[in-house]
């Protein structure tokens, strides 16, 4: 699953994206893998790591929320 939002303004000079996805492991656990910085370079990454996927999952819908809020809007042509 991957959520890649962006967040637009040419007035202030803002082009920001934030990718978020989740990465299942060999092992059993589950990761949050987080990467967010301006369009066109390369982002800062953060891995959080979840024993259950379903609380994985739960955060990853916490974080594009809130990120949704603070104006981020999902854009599927850069996919």
């Amino acid at each position: 699953m991957l959520i890649y939002l962006e967040r637009r303004d040419p007035a202030m000079n803002m082009a920001r994206f934030y990718a978020i996805s989740l990465a299942p492991t060999l092992f059993g656990p589950c990761a949050v893998v987080r990467e967010w910085g301006r369009i066109g370079s390369p982002g800062t990454v953060r891995e959080e790591w979840y024993d259950n996927p379903d609380l994985a999952a739960a955060q990853l819908a916490r974080i594009a929320e809130r990120k949704r809020r603070k104006g981020y809007a999902e854009c599927l042509e850069t996919i």
